[in-house]
């Protein structure tokens, strides 16, 4: 009877470790998305500003071209 409680303990131990890990990995989870979303928002206005600036320098070189 003794070893029976003893086994039930371990498993409810080793369940609420379980437990507790996966809590933690879905918390690293929703880290992690948060992250790249963030980043991929910064990546997007990094692109738009250096298509911006490639714009901004290809228009004065060819009005120069168009006015010679």
């Amino acid at each position: 009877m003794d070893a029976i409680k003893k086994k039930m303990q371990m498993l409810k131990l080793d369940k609420e470790n379980a437990m507790d890990r996966a809590e933690q990995a879905e918390s690293d989870k929703k880290a992690a998305e948060d992250k790249s979303n963030r980043s991929a928002a910064s990546l997007k206005d990094a692109q738009e500003k250096l298509e911006l600036a490639e714009k901004k320098a290809t228009d004065p070189a060819q009005s120069r071209v168009s006015q010679n």
